[in-house]
């Protein structure tokens, strides 16, 4: 095979499976033979849906989570023009929250403030203590509270809806408090609505009162957290027969319920959450009796980050707890910075340590599902999460049948146990931006310490969520493939040596297409968010003689090589020269490989990295052919992106070109000179003119690109034959459909220098 095939090898155009040849160098026993035979059709159809690397980091970015800040989705496609850059950053703090906190976890039964669940199917007298401290740091969401007083005063009945979490409970106990009732007692919270006056019989009579308080105190009552059902509702003569009997003996009762209880023809009060910074002023004022100590603790960093995390009550309480301690020196200032993610810690292993009464497989699958496509279409998230339900199923109970129910899936309680949020917005498709119900954690770490907790606390679990991971990588949609990725990149930053073995290597490994962009995807997002060592598997994966992990290698190069292009590029020249060994068997070139490796490189220069890159491809422009073939085709592939990929668009060097004339710029030279470089070689010429065709006929509909290929036209010209070169082109380029050449190629032509 001789020089002029390798690199017609080069050129820029559409890559193609990398399957679809076999080098005949795989060391795993014929294994990427057998797999070929194997897929047979799906083969062929991977072939046809094979994706460009450029088109394939369009999808990452447009798709991965927010926790992972990859690019920048609301302008992608600006390039290197204006400033906007194609590269793949993200953020460490994320791997820093995966990881986890490292201080020790705190629990929450304060002043209380305990799980509802446990304090309302409990029956009892409330001790006089606890209330007098919840009256003490009672906040109310509005200036209501005088009115629930005299409502509750003329009634002797109230109902308060509202979600978990906001305070309900203590809201009922400080009202009776208010009212001077005493004793206080719980009722549980099986109580039957029909049944619901016989708690307050003629019989059963105040307790004894204090010697030191004059005259009869009323009595009050809670009940908390009502349970009730389609065929067992809370009726208006249930109280009415309630108040009845709490008249006769001078009691009062305040009921709590949720947003789903089931009420027929009865009053209720909706009952809010009152704001996190008064509810921790409140309580830190019964800690901390000094004002300005307690105003310089409120006004501390860790606070404010905490309070914008839109916490729960109880935690609130907790950390007011937690400072009152740091105020008298029991704990430090690092304590106080971890509490926030130690209670967001808490709350996940409630999650999934409650069993199957409190909350549902399902409710669980669901749970996992959000972590995965947390910001992500509400529909997407419920199909997907029904899913894992059926392999939890099956770990669980092998030997049954998974049962999905198709109704009865209530949205805003399901949200409402996953402390998440339902909103509009819009979601990147492959035709344009569309309108979706989306679903998101209020707290925007959720989803990392979920993922971290269900691997790493739940191994049971496992088998279930990798067989879920690699159907998802299946999925013909992109944002699924993507959201598999950035899930097994937490998983791997967890624990790198399960994730590689057991989903990203097989992934890798792959004869379909989907499964090895996907690997490439794990790899790149758990570098991005401080995974160690994955450039040094990239590095062992660029020499291996799988041929498949080589292509992922040269893939996830392309992604994670702004931050080391010096490194990157040395690798993809490597990769390159390996390449040519074959030279002079036509058969055994690796067509598909060297358009990958073109791809690499032309993505690194339109990357944040495109001057150190530009740099670096110049001065090794001349080291030997397999170089010299890889840095032309990678340039000329990157002169064929323009501004948000479209037809018309800015070509994206061509700006950033006219950019670094403006800023006296190294690439001012460097671009022409590469240029140059691509219309002298006899192997790339004909797609560099193809190129600089193209430019043109945008430049015949933009006045801004035109400006600047006049400015770069001339740079092109050094000797008479790239005059006569260009000269050609100008002057017989057809238009668009075989037209009349463009205008501005006449234009155009006269900027032309002399030789």
């Amino acid at each position: 095979m001789s020089t002029t095939d390798a690199a017609e090898a080069t050129r820029p155009g559409p890559a193609d499976d990398p399957a679809v040849s076999d080098d005949g160098k795989d060391g795993r026993d014929g294994a990427a033979k057998e797999a070929k035979e194997a897929e047979g059709a799906e083969g062929s159809e991977d072939r046809e849906q094979a994706q460009t690397a450029w088109s394939a980091r369009r999808d990452l970015i447009d798709h991965s989570p927010r926790t992972m800040n990859v690019g920048d989705r609301s302008r992608f496609g600006g390039g290197l023009v204006g400033g906007d850059q194609h590269g793949v950053s993200g953020g460490r703090v994320t791997g820093d929250v995966i990881m986890g906190s490292k201080t020790e976890i705190h629990q929450w039964a304060i002043s209380g403030f305990a799980a509802p669940s446990a304090a309302a199917s409990a029956s009892g007298e409330v001790p006089q203590t606890t209330l007098d401290r919840l009256a003490a740091s009672f906040v109310a969401a509005d200036a209501t509270v005088e009115d629930l007083l005299v409502r509750l005063r003329r009634d002797r009945v109230l109902v308060l809806s509202g979600a978990r979490f906001t305070g309900r409970r203590t809201a009922a106990l400080a009202l009776l408090h208010r009212l001077g009732a005493a004793p206080v007692h719980t009722l549980d919270r099986d109580t039957s609505p029909s049944t619901l006056a016989d708690k307050f019989t003629a019989a059963d009579e105040p307790a004894e009162q204090p010697r030191n308080q004059p005259g009869n105190r009323p009595r009050g009552y809670v009940l908390a957290d009502l349970a009730t059902r389609r065929d067992r509702p809370l009726r208006e003569h249930h109280l009415l027969a309630a108040r009845d009997r709490l008249a006769a003996q001078d009691g009062y009762l305040v009921v709590t319920v949720g947003h789903t209880a089931v009420l027929e023809d009865v009053p209720v009060v909706e009952w809010h959450t009152p704001p996190a910074a008064d509810v921790l002023a409140a309580h830190l004022r019964t800690r901390v009796t000094d004002e300005e100590t307690t105003a310089k603790l409120l006004e501390l960093p860790d606070v404010t980050e905490f309070l914008s995390r839109s916490h729960q009550l109880r935690e609130v309480a907790a950390f007011a707890q937690l400072l009152g301690r740091h105020a008298a020196g029991e704990v430090t200032e690092d304590a106080v910075a971890q509490f926030s993610l130690i209670s967001l810690e808490n709350q996940v292993q409630e999650w999934f340590e409650e069993d199957e009464a409190s909350i549902h497989l399902r409710d669980k699958a669901f749970l996992v599902a959000l972590a995965a496509f947390d910001d992500g279409p509400y529909a997407l998230t419920a199909e997907l999460s029904d899913l894992l339900y059926r392999f939890l199923q099956k770990t669980q109970n092998p030997v049954g049948v998974p049962e999905v129910p198709v109704f009865g899936t209530h949205i805003g309680k399901r949200l409402q146990l996953a402390r998440a949020e339902r909103y509009e917005d819009d979601e990147h498709t492959e035709w344009g931006p569309v309108t979706q119900q989306k679903a998101r954690f209020i707290d925007d770490r959720a989803s990392l310490v979920l993922l971290r907790e269900v691997w790493t606390g739940h191994p049971s679990a496992r088998p279930a969520l990798i067989s879920w991971l690699r159907q998802l990588a299946d999925d013909g949609r992109p944002l699924v493939r993507t959201r598999a990725a950035s899930t097994v990149a937490v998983l791997a930053r967890t624990d790198l040596p399960s994730a590689m073995a057991l989903v990203i290597e097989p992934w890798a490994t792959s004869n379909r297409f989907r499964h090895r962009l996907v690997a490439v995807n794990s790899l790149t997002l758990a570098h991005l968010i401080g995974t160690p060592n994955i450039p040094r598997i990239l590095d062992e994966w660029s020499r291996h003689e799988d041929r498949r992990l080589r292509w992922v290698a040269v893939r996830a190069y392309a992604l994670i090589g702004p931050e080391r292009p010096e490194q990157a590029l040395a690798a993809l020249r490597t990769a390159a020269r390996s390449l040519y060994d074959n030279l002079g068997d036509r058969d055994a070139f690796d067509r598909e490989m060297a358009d990958e490796l073109r791809e690499a490189v032309a993505l690194l220069l339109l990357s944040e990295a495109g001057d150190p890159v530009l740099a670096e491809l110049r001065a090794h422009l001349a080291d030997d052919r397999p170089v010299h073939d890889l840095t032309i085709g990678g340039f000329v592939s990157a002169c064929r992106h323009t501004q948000d990929d479209e037809r018309y668009g800015h070509p994206l060097v061509l700006g950033w070109y006219a950019r670094s004339v403006t800023d006296r710029s190294a690439a001012a030279q460097s671009v022409p000179f590469l240029w140059r470089a691509a219309l002298n070689d006899p192997n790339a010429t004909r797609y560099a003119l193809e190129v600089l065709r193209d430019w043109v006929l945008i430049a015949d509909r933009s006045t801004t690109t035109e400006w600047a290929l006049a400015h770069l036209l001339p740079t092109l010209v050094t000797t008479s034959p790239e005059h006569q070169r260009l000269g050609h082109l100008l002057r017989t380029m057809p238009g668009e459909d075989g037209a009349a050449p463009p205008a501005v190629a006449a234009r155009l032509l006269t900027t032309l220098p002399i030789r």
